[in-house]
């Protein structure tokens, strides 16, 4: 019986110990390496074949004159026979390539690696730094569908000699990964335009309406890197390489990368109706700082440092908008400014984001900038008009829709709401739901609310739902707990060449008010229509645009005056804020370096009269409180202080560097505003402003006020 026992647990473990062989992975196998013991067998492998291409490989005399510091990245694969074949290779030369499949031919047939004693093919991933003497390589084993081995990283020999880490840190090629990173295209309408025939063609599952855009998103339709190559110079100096094709500082290696960049916006002018100062200028020097780490993680900021004096009538407004505290201004669009010599102004800005996309349904952002909701020129629902302001936006794709949830901490600036010396903090929370009905048409969904830090609110967690509806949420909180609106969005292309797109904000809906036909100051509605002619009369290159918005007064203000729907005294939305209709013609062409532009505005506004002896509230301004209202009916477009406003400019210019989109340019404005009334704040003046700039045109500058 014991006899029989101990038979049993030999023929037991004897089957153990043939199943563990059987399951062994096994390298592929050199001939020099049959003899080495298994548990050796895969570094015999990797320094034979380490060994083998440093004896073979030599570097081109090409490479060699440029004085070349780099890394080629070969992947490779022996096959079930043995043979070894490179898939791919990745070097900053031609020839480094070359050389390195002419090494890959001369290896010998070899036995093939196996498991569960099965032949397999193996793939293999290899850097070899150049020059030669830097190389303590790695090979990096990667899996296939037939071999499921979990992807490893296998050293070659001297893994433990770390003392050249420092020096093999080097930049490999430059391929201009930005144009599939989730760095966002910066707001600017000529860049836009660039693209908005390819991203809006019929058939395409695109939403262009929420902005800004990241390259990724655009890159399918629009090859980023094959326009800019059209425009590059050959140039081979360093110095020109910098000045008109590249970052002046980009580096790339296989898991991240970098760009840094000196920014301008230099301008010098004259307002040829201002006597008190001979010109107008502005001087803004910044640094971009981009990059990305991994596939799915990039970062972008920009500091600018800024001091300007505009034409007048820019002047005064940005004084009107001045913020509590004592200094003379805020630049519309850029921030809180200080006096600067002679009548100027200091205004320094800071933007920047971390951008995330975890998988191809969501991007995730957390930054200090803008955003913009719309196909127009104009938005009446969310637009790039005011400062920068910190939000957190979540981006959802899938099937036909795109959903945007955008969080943001607002502030309000006035004298008049200031607490203890610090500005009042309000917060803003919109969804904007975008659906592709057909492949023509496409509908959005729109809504917002503004709430304050009321008895110590602070950001109120019922509005992070992402897919709550706000106006439930503001009911609940209490009347005066929130301002919601809402707003509904279109597009409809006729053809590859012309779209047509809509608007149409409501800040508060009555049935009653808004159908029976006595203009009630709670009609409070505007709507967008516009079309958009793409190589217009098929001149490649030439965009036209005609676009009509109005909006009723009170729209967007609030009773208690901080709920408006406004950041540091500025309009969230349209730059006019309400009580206005308006009508614009914009002409765009490019045509390699060169662009210009030419835009036409004509509206009907209406003006609160700000005298001692009326100080009612027309509906314009969207800081005053709409009890102030003169009447309850009869309400219309264009009350109060009723102007006509036309704005023409046209701007010519030459893209210095498609990489950082800097231009040399020159530009003309003529301004004329026809108030009824003559007030201290609201007269008639004609402006003719004549300037000369170089720029990085990353945001947009707005004159048309």
């Amino acid at each position: 019986m014991k006899s029989y026992l101990f038979l049993l647990i030999l023929l037991f473990c004897i089957n153990l110990n043939s199943q563990a062989q059987g399951d062994t992975q096994r390298f592929p196998e050199f001939p020099q390496c049959e003899n080495v013991d298994f548990e050796n067998k895969s570094v015999c492998f990797k320094n034979t074949l380490r060994e083998f291409i440093l004896d073979n490989y030599k570097v081109p005399s090409e490479v060699i004159k440029e004085d070349y510091r780099g890394e080629i990245t070969v992947i490779f694969e022996v096959d079930e026979n043995g043979d070894f074949a490179i898939i791919y290779t990745e070097a900053g030369y031609t020839e480094l390539k070359e050389e390195m499949q002419r090494v890959f031919d001369l290896l010998p047939q070899i036995k093939p690696a196996t498991y569960n004693a099965r032949p397999v093919f193996v793939q293999f991933k290899m850097p070899v730094k150049i020059p030669l003497s830097l190389n303590t390589g790695q090979l990096e084993q990667t899996s296939r569908s037939n071999y499921k081995v979990e992807t490893e990283i296998v050293q070659l020999e001297k893994e433990n000699d770390l003392t050249n880490e420092y020096d093999e840190i080097q930049s490999g090629e430059f391929t201009r990964p930005r144009y599939e990173s989730q760095i966002n295209i910066p707001l600017s309408h000529e860049y836009y335009s660039r693209f908005d025939a390819e991203f809006n063609k019929i058939g395409v599952n695109t939403h262009a309406a929420s902005k800004p855009l990241l390259f990724s998103e655009v890159s399918k339709y629009y090859d980023f890197k094959a326009e800019e190559n059209k425009m590059l110079k050959d140039v081979n100096s360093w110095f020109g390489r910098k000045l008109l094709n590249e970052h002046l500082v980009q580096y790339q290696t296989e898991d991240y990368w970098f760009t840094l960049d000196f920014a301008l916006d230099l301008q010098l002018g004259k307002d040829f109706q201002q006597t008190e100062f001979d010109f107008t200028y502005n001087n803004t020097r910044a640094l971009i700082f981009q990059g990305g780490l991994g596939r799915n993680f990039n970062f972008y900021t920009v500091a600018y440092e800024n001091q300007g004096r505009f034409a007048d009538y820019y002047n005064r407004f940005a004084e009107s908008l001045r913020p509590d505290g004592g200094d003379p201004a805020i630049i519309p669009g850029r921030g809180i400014a200080k006096p600067f010599m002679d009548e100027g102004y200091d205004y320094p800005v800071a933007e920047g984001y971390l951008s995330y996309t975890p998988n191809k349904f969501f991007n995730l952002q957390f930054g200090h900038g803008k955003n913009f909701i719309g196909d127009g020129y104009r938005s009446l629902l969310m637009s790039d008009n005011a400062s920068p302001y910190p939000y957190f936006k979540l981006n959802t794709t899938f099937w036909k829709l795109k959903y945007t949830n955008t969080w943001m901490s607002l502030r309000d600036v006035r004298p008049a709401v200031t607490e203890n010396g610090s500005f009042r903090t309000k917060y803003m929370a919109n969804h904007y739901l975008s659906y592709n009905v057909t492949k023509r048409l496409n509908i959005g969904l729109f809504e917002s609310v503004v709430w304050e830090n009321d008895n110590n609110r602070g950001f109120d967690l019922n509005y992070l739902n992402p897919i709550i509806f706000y106006r439930a949420i503001e009911f609940s909180t209490g009347a005066r707990g929130g301002n919601a609106i809402i707003g509904l969005t279109s597009k409809y292309k006729f053809s590859d060449e012309i779209n047509v797109y809509g608007q149409m904000i409501i800040d508060e809906f009555s049935t009653s008010d808004v159908f029976g036909g006595n203009q009630s100051w709670k009609n409070k509605l505007g709507y967008q229509l516009g079309v958009k002619y793409f190589d217009a009369f098929k001149i490649p290159g030439l965009f036209l645009q005609v676009e009509y918005n109005q909006v009723r007064p009170y729209t967007y203000s609030h009773n208690t005056g901080v709920l408006n729907y406004g950041h540091n005294n500025q309009s969230m939305a349209h730059l006019w804020g309400a009580n206005f209709r308006e009508i614009l013609a914009i002409a765009r062409y490019k045509k390699d370096r060169w662009y210009g532009n030419a835009k036409v505005i004509y509206g009907k506004r209406g003006f609160d009269y700000n005298m001692a002896t009326n100080q009612a509230a027309y509906g314009g301004d969207i800081y005053t409180s709409e009890r102030q209202r003169p009447f309850d009916t009869g309400v219309e477009i264009g009350q109060g202080n009723t102007t006509i406003s036309l704005f023409s400019s046209i701007e010519a210019g030459y893209i210095v560097n498609p990489a950082t989109n800097l231009k040399l340019y020159g530009s003309f404005i003529y301004r004329s505003f026809d108030p009824d009334i003559k007030t201290a704040q609201t007269f008639e003046n004609t402006t003719s402003w004549l300037n000369f700039g170089i720029r990085t045109d990353i945001f947009n500058w707005y004159y048309d006020y």
